[in-house]
């Protein structure tokens, strides 16, 4: 596994030479819709808005789930967001010890009104209607929308959407899975909300559902470390233009446009894939149609 401090390093190497080419011209971000930051120096540590100088506040949910963060602790530097956001911090000059993490419901992170973070990592999708309370960042994950269950289930051998229509299903409440769940398997029976992953996770083991809908990342650490005999039924056809995860921050927040710019830098030099393949394998799960 590639140390953090290799990692730290690299970026930090990298983004001195990636931050004057990418700060000399002032596209407008296609996933934020944000004007790039202009000048050579737009971007640079004393020049961003931030909570506390020389701090990056960032919030995500508690508990911090496999394989997004490592151990409930996002301060390791272990599980994909954990690891990307350090790599981000260190695009923008930042050490390991001046990003000071805080406790955001999942929710909460992209409600209307004022942020007390600079910027939140929460598995949450950019969606248009999310844009209209907060602003995100360039995408820093592509996902796809899974069914899980246990082996024996009356889905455990699905092969397309269709056959999903009787099943009970659950998900995380607020979520885009929740949505998928509802408008794109379309069952018979409402899908069931669930304020936490966990608790739908212990609702399938009670067998009061069939399945949960959940990105493809969690739905392998779900059916390896939460369920026993747990399975993939299969991922969810995708849809239009790919699903993604950005990071969250305060409407109009003029960190928008560098923290995009440290996203897209890390998506041109290799470290979002590096990551992706690091900690989020998408091998063993089937396609429904």
């Amino acid at each position: 596994m590639t140390s953090r401090a290799k990692l730290i390093r690299s970026s930090v190497v990298a983004a001195a030479v990636l931050m004057v080419g990418l700060a000399a011209c002032a596209p407008e971000n296609e996933t934020t819709g944000t004007p790039a930051p202009t000048g050579v120096d737009a971007c640079s540590k004393d020049k961003l808005a931030l909570r506390t100088a020389g701090t990056l506040a960032v919030g995500t949910d508690k508990p911090a789930y496999e394989p997004w963060f490592s151990k409930d602790d996002p301060s390791n530097g272990e599980g994909y967001e954990s690891a990307v956001t350090y790599a981000v911090a260190a695009k923008l000059g930042f050490a390991k010890a001046e990003v000071k993490w805080q406790t955001v419901q999942f929710n909460a992170a992209f409600a209307p009104g004022p942020k007390r973070f600079d910027f939140d990592v929460n598995q949450v999708s950019i969606s248009e209607a999310r844009r209209q309370a907060v602003d995100f960042s360039s995408g820093y994950y592509d996902v796809r929308q899974t069914v899980i269950t246990t082996a024996g289930s009356k889905i455990a051998n699905a092969k397309t959407v269709a056959e999903l229509a009787d099943a009970k299903l659950g998900a995380q409440v607020g979520t885009t899975s929740y949505t998928v769940a509802k408008d794109q398997i379309k069952p018979k029976q409402q899908v069931a909300p669930f304020d936490t992953n966990d608790l739908a996770v212990q609702a399938l083991k009670n067998k009061q559902l069939d399945g949960i809908v959940v990105d493809l990342p969690t739905a392998f650490y779900m059916t390896a470390a939460q369920l026993d005999n747990g399975k993939i039924v299969g991922q969810l056809p995708a849809t239009g233009a790919p699903e993604q995860f950005g990071f969250v921050l305060e409407k109009g927040s003029k960190l928008t446009g560098c923290l995009s710019q440290a996203v897209d830098a890390l998506k041109t030099d290799g470290t979002l894939a590096k990551l992706q393949k690091q900690y989020l394998t998408e091998e063993g799960a089937p396609e429904l149609s």
